[in-house]
């Protein structure tokens, strides 16, 4: 019995990505669907030979083209699947750890957007706002993918500079913040997104990329063990919720 063609299942990676959040760049492309320049460059070239995506050479950077864009068959259909799963998941996380949960998905190459959350039913508890939207580089959420994305310290500075902090965060910290959350597996940030707030992000890997669930508690509430619990708990989510 044979499995399924890796080639066509990254192209379709790419095709759903470009419904989303194109025009992006193919360092960009790459590097949220996981392929090396030569591997990627190949696929769009087969993709525009193909008349599914076009690329704009002034900018160059790569877009879907108007007839595929128009079918809609591409567009939120991973997202609300991974919604439907994560749900119950992400509301068991909340109640055991008191937090609240929240499920990310990058949206463009300046922003992510909260498309489900969760939380506990204890009687004081922080709260998600609905369908809010934050700077690609913020928040645990920020650092999480671009950790998994394996961003580098160019594309680093570049998310890092629209954000305002709550709290003085240079450039540098922040960097080392990034590649912290890609060795223990888990991000994290202390109050310089939210003051007063600590939220912990792990990237989810193997859906359509971009995505990325958070728990966010009271700072100073828990110890260091109970947020590294926190961490583990999320990533143990993460690789649930990747297919």
């Amino acid at each position: 019995m044979t499995g399924p063609v890796r080639s066509v299942s990254q192209a379709l990676a790419i095709l759903r990505l470009l419904a989303e959040t194109s025009p992006l760049s193919l360092s960009d492309i790459g590097r949220m669907v996981g392929l090396s320049p030569s591997s990627c460059l190949n696929l769009l070239k087969t993709l525009a030979g193909e008349g599914a995506v076009e690329r704009d050479a002034r900018t160059k950077t790569y877009r879907l083209a108007p007839a595929w864009a128009m079918l809609g068959v591409l567009r939120d259909g991973d997202a609300q699947r991974l919604v439907e799963r994560a749900r119950p998941l992400m509301a068991e996380l909340a109640q055991s750890f008191d937090a609240a949960v929240g499920l990310w998905k990058m949206v463009s190459r300046e922003r992510t957007r909260l498309i489900a959350r969760a939380e506990s039913d204890a009687g004081m508890r922080l709260h998600l706002a609905d369908d809010q939207r934050q700077p690609l580089g913020g928040g645990a959420v920020g650092r999480a993918l671009a950790a998994k994305q394996g961003a580098d310290d160019i594309e680093l500075a570049r998310r890092f500079a629209p954000v305002r902090w709550q709290a003085d965060l240079p450039l540098e910290t922040y960097i080392a913040q990034v590649r912290e959350a890609a060795r223990r597996g888990f991000a994290l940030d202390e109050g310089f997104a939210h003051r007063g707030v600590c939220t912990v992000a792990v990237g989810i890997t193997g859906a359509a990329p971009g995505f990325c669930i958070s728990a966010s508690i009271l700072a100073g509430s828990r110890s260091g063990e109970d947020v590294a619990a926190l961490g583990a708990g999320l990533g143990s989510l993460a690789a649930t919720l990747a297919p």
